[in-house]
């Protein structure tokens, strides 16, 4: 399939599920998060949901995290829409946040971080099982990852699909993928 109708699928899916089996599904994310390996991980990239597109509920693994792993620092983005880069700032907690344009939430206050980032925790609408991603289209993350020694590790409600068609060389490849059920490797 193209990554365009992958995207239509996906978002269509998304927006259909009851909002009892998405918190389902958002708890069982969380209890795969909690199987990674986090030591060594000093900064952690983590994307901050669209509630609106029912996106995975990156608040649960933030909370967590803050909890059990206090040491990882956690970055947050913000996006340039005219340069269609990323920025990244310490994330100071849910009253520091503000959705844009966009409707997506981003800090006001939060640092500018620009060191080192061991994790990224990345944002999708699908994923294949070679690793691919399919986002909104504009690549931001993409961008943002290329070059980057991080680990990548997308966040899924759904398994993977067979194979994405017309993958580029632009395109990133996750070295993990977490869905309510499993952890994949590529």
């Amino acid at each position: 399939m193209l990554k365009a109708e992958i995207r239509k699928q996906a978002l269509n899916d998304r927006l259909l599920r009851s909002d009892t089996n998405y918190a389902e599904l958002n708890k069982s994310l969380l209890e795969q998060f909690k199987m990674l390996d986090l030591s060594g991980i000093k900064t952690l990239h983590i994307f901050l949901p669209i509630s609106e597109k029912k996106e995975p509920d990156t608040f649960l693994l933030i909370e967590w995290l803050n909890k059990n792993h206090p040491e990882v620092k956690i970055i947050v983005p913000k996006a340039d829409f005219e340069t269609a880069l990323m920025t990244n700032h310490e994330y100071l907690g849910i009253d520091d946040l503000k959705k844009n344009l966009y409707n997506i939430l981003e800090p006001q206050k939060g640092k500018l971080h620009k060191g080192e980032v061991d994790l990224v925790i990345v944002p999708l609408l699908a994923f294949d099982k070679q690793g691919y991603r399919v986002g909104y289209g504009k690549g931001f993350y993409d961008r943002f990852l290329e070059g980057l020694n991080a680990q990548k590790i997308g966040l899924s409600l759904y398994s993977a699909i067979e194979k994405i068609d017309d993958v580029n060389e632009h395109d990133i490849r996750l070295d993990f993928c977490i869905t309510p059920t499993e952890i994949i490797k590529f």
